[in-house]
């Protein structure tokens, strides 16, 4: 058996055949991606028409509406006594430093998964140990966007 030759019917030449398996590879993966796709939006649209029927069976519930409507009253009297308890200072600043660490966090994490992307890179590794002693598990969530919903119509 000539060793350039894989079932004498694919050469492989310099790469050649690992090329088209790959190449394979990523036409079948785009597949089972728009598949995916599509199942996502039929689902979306499945879920969405549910809702409403199920947001329809309440609004036509008169005792739903009426504890409805008793739960807005009491949103509101809450809304007005959380509004006036920020008005006392240290309710107000307790408020302002909560916000203002809430924000930092979410700089931290932001930049911390830059980090953990960058040295997945580097070190080809998917863990990495805290100083506490803890292996922990680097993962990587992928989320798909339509263009012209975030990012305007880039086409």
């Amino acid at each position: 058996m000539d060793m350039n030759t894989q079932d004498d019917t694919q050469p492989i030449q310099n790469g050649e055949i690992v090329e088209e398996t790959a190449s394979e590879l990523l036409t079948n993966l785009e597949s089972t991606i728009k598949e995916h796709i599509a199942s996502v939006d039929k689902s979306k649209t499945e879920l969405k028409k549910l809702k409403e029927m199920l947001a329809d069976t309440y609004r036509n519930d008169s005792t739903y509406m009426e504890h409805d409507k008793l739960v807005k009253e009491a949103m509101k009297v809450r809304s007005k006594t959380k509004s006036e308890l920020l008005k006392q200072p240290a309710v107000a600043d307790l408020s302002a430093k909560v916000k203002e660490l809430s924000g930092e966090l979410k700089d931290f994490q932001a930049a911390l998964s830059d980090y953990l992307r960058e040295y997945m890179r580097l070190s080809g590794s998917n863990e990495i140990e805290g100083d506490d002693g803890e292996v922990r598990d680097i993962i990587y969530v992928a989320k798909l966007v339509k263009r012209n919903s975030k990012f305007g119509n880039n086409k």
